[in-house]
């Protein structure tokens, strides 16, 4: 890595853990404030699922995309699937600020099949945010060796929430 590429990514180092740390307190704080007189906006559920979707298809996608060596396409497709993630969040938060949560309605295996993918989910969601930033810091600076090796544990991570974010979907939308 080159002096310039150091100092590059030194200059987005503050803003990667400011981002990680205010995120998830943000969400966190908004998670817990009701919105009075609003209505539960029932019809974002299976919006901000569809995002979790289009994100796991987008990075699946980029990643065939770089394995190809159609750098630009892979660029194009993780900012994209950058923008699905952050209207996820919105929504998610939106969401909750005018709803009271839905209880898991099962008993069972099934049960604590749920709470295993929903816990892993908010956990990783909550870690995967750093990598991104990192992996994506990384690619811009052009340290392509270094984006390379995070990007392995990025990609898995930021699968396995927007995957396992549509499967909570799955599994708490007959309890709404």
């Amino acid at each position: 890595m080159s002096n310039q590429q150091l100092e590059e990514q030194k200059k987005y180092n503050k803003w990667i853990v400011l981002l990680s740390i205010a995120i998830p307190v943000v969400v966190a704080v908004l998670f817990r404030v009701r919105i009075p007189n609003m209505g539960p906006w029932m019809f974002l559920p299976p919006i901000y699922a569809s995002t979790n979707a289009i994100t796991a298809i987008l990075l699946i996608f980029a990643y065939w995309a770089i394995i190809q060596n159609k750098i630009k396409l892979h660029e194009t497709l993780i900012k994209i699937a950058m923008g699905f993630s952050i209207a996820f969040l919105v929504m998610y938060v939106a969401y909750h600020m005018t709803s009271d949560p839905t209880p898991y309605g099962e008993d069972g295996v099934l049960k604590y099949f749920y709470y295993v993918i929903l816990i892993t989910h908010i956990l990783l969601s909550v870690v995967v945010i750093p990598f991104v930033l990192i992996t994506y810091v990384r690619a811009i600076t052009n340290d392509i060796e270094r984006h390379k090796k995070i990007a392995k544990i990025t990609f898995p991570l930021w699968l396995y929430v927007a995957v396992s974010g549509v499967m909570v979907y799955v599994l708490i939308s007959p309890f709404y």
